[in-house]
């Protein structure tokens, strides 16, 4: 195992704890960053380049028929192909938190569609369930297994908020383990089973589980029910016969206390644990080799890299699975340096440095997928005993689609979350669009009393139609608590009487009266 150090760069905001990679085709890609996604990145997803140590980001894209993806933190996910043929490798995404703290039960089947050098577009579908479908959760697990020609996807464990009857206003959002139930989610019909086996009695929630066939194999886990970490090592079987389907779960010695740990596949059969914690003060450094054959699993401990003297003695850290056998981890760096929440970043790469050259001349000469699969292995890297953020810079290909955070707008300078009146209850922790026309930030509206203030348009109580016209007319608008004293100090308008001008008076014809002697001569003259 070989540990290289990547230089701690910018954008570190993006990266909060319970964020995820993906991998596709040799190519890392970030997904759950910090709130809702902005105009330079609307979708969320950036492919991570990582450069002469440095990690650099580019935004990717979804196709015009793809629906929406919140950015989700936490959720469980795993990969997916459609048959053993295909080379077309999906994730599924499920559960996870949004940037409102709000927990997501829907299930997600992201694929890639086209990939250039400066282009990634992804394909997001939400898939449809019925039946007894899994409450919102986060920290949990998500396999696929294989039985009789047949597949269906395994969920387990998690948290949830509290159940509105026994939430009280001191413990509103607390959170509490998820009832030990496996769930069978059929996508080719939508269908949701639970099943309820004697052998799990706890909650678990940031533990591992790697599959294999029509096995899952769950490992440590923390409960907060106990505050324990669970030593046991569960094994899930699942049978798909022509009729109902058969789940039986047994207790397997040789499990491992820890929660938070990364699983990375190394091979077919073989993964690699690291990471995690074993108390809740106390990182775990011990690494293991899982080895999984066709009926049975063996762990065994294997060398530890060399930890730097900041790993072992950091408090706490953090990572994600890169795929491939490599593993991004970061621990906070010191409070002395100017950057609060700077971090130190290092990929762990647990495969020989032969055949690590190996895949990245690969990588470097054609994106074909890869002949190794990356099998179904749903680690839960994060968890929220981590208090973390990670740097992240904007990339420098062609200087085209780049993503650079400076060029945001910071909320806190442009006030989007202020309190605008006495009655204001808009919270960034809690708000969701209220108007159409809004996305990741409250519709806001400038009052003209004195020097001028924003107020928020959901407070004043405007209607979508109200405000609409309002934005599109060239006119003042007053607050609630302005406008009664408006109305007093104005004074009535002063009206523009027209002048009329005067008519001039009709000259009077005059007429000449001439003689009988004057009037010949007259004549004479004129028709001389």
């Amino acid at each position: 195992i070989s540990l290289q150090v990547v230089s701690a760069v910018s954008n570190s905001s993006l990266l909060q704890p319970g964020f995820s990679l993906l991998n596709f085709d040799g190519h890392v890609f970030f997904f759950g960053q910090k709130g809702w996604p902005k105009r330079s990145c609307p979708t969320g997803v950036f492919l991570l380049d990582i450069k002469q140590n440095e990690l650099k980001m580019k935004p990717a894209f979804f196709s015009k028929d793809s629906c929406y993806l919140p950015p989700l933190r936490y959720p469980a996910l795993c990969t997916f192909r459609g048959n053993a043929e295909s080379d077309e490798c999906q994730y599924i995404i499920h559960g996870g938190k949004t940037p409102n703290n709000d927990l997501s039960d829907k299930i997600y089947v992201m694929s890639l569609v086209s990939k250039t050098s400066k282009k990634t577009t992804f394909q997001c579908v939400e898939k449809d369930l019925g039946g007894d479908v899994p409450e919102p959760r986060y920290g949990h697990t998500i396999n696929i297994v294989h039985s009789r020609g047949k597949s269906i996807s395994v969920i387990f464990g998690g948290r949830s908020y509290t159940p509105l009857a026994q939430r009280t206003t001191e413990k509103w959002n607390s959170v509490v383990d998820c009832l030990p139930s496996v769930f069978l989610v059929d996508f080719e019909f939508g269908c949701c089973t639970s099943y309820v086996l004697p052998e799990l009695q706890d909650g678990l929630s940031f533990h591992v589980s790697v599959a294999r066939n029509d096995t899952i194999y769950i490992l440590g886990g923390h409960s907060l029910q106990n505050n324990t970490r669970s030593p046991s090592l569960y094994k899930i079987k699942v049978d798909l016969p022509l009729g109902s389907p058969a789940v039986t779960c047994s207790i397997l010695p040789g499990g491992i206390s820890v929660s938070s740990a990364i699983v990375t596949q190394t091979g077919d059969t073989e993964f690699v644990l690291v990471g995690g914690y074993q108390s809740d003060n106390q990182k775990r450094l011990a690494c293991n080799t899982i080895v999984l054959e066709d009926n049975k699993i063996e762990i065994v401990e294997r060398a530890s890299p060399d930890w730097t003297p900041d790993i072992k003695h950091c408090r706490i850290w953090f990572g994600c699975d890169m795929g491939r056998g490599s593993v991004l981890l970061g621990i906070p760096g010191a409070n002395k340096q100017l950057i609060s929440d700077a971090n130190y970043f290092y990929i762990l790469r647990c495969k020989g440095a032969e055949e690590d050259k190996e895949e990245e001349l690969a990588a470097q000469i054609c994106s074909q997928t890869s002949t190794e699969d990356p099998g179904d292995s749903t680690p839960f890297e994060d968890s929220e005993e981590f208090c973390f953020s990670a740097e992240a810079s904007s990339f420098d290909v062609d200087d085209t689609d780049t993503y650079n955070e400076d060029d945001e707008e910071d909320e806190s300078e442009t006030g989007y979350w202020i309190t605008c009146c006495a009655s204001c209850n808009i919270d960034i922790n809690t708000w969701v669009p209220f108007y159409s026309m809004e996305l990741n930030k409250p519709a806001m509206i400038l009052c003209s009393s004195g020097a001028g203030h924003w107020v928020h348009a959901q407070c004043m109580d405007l209607s979508e139609t109200m405000l609409l016209r309002l934005s599109e007319a060239n006119v003042k608008y007053f607050c609630n608590e302005h406008v009664d004293l408006n109305k007093g100090l104005q004074t009535p308008k002063k009206v523009v009487h027209l002048k009329k001008q005067p008519m001039k008076p009709l000259r009077k014809k005059t007429t000449m009266k001439l003689s009988t002697p004057t009037k010949k001569s007259f004549l004479r003259r004129l028709f001389e």
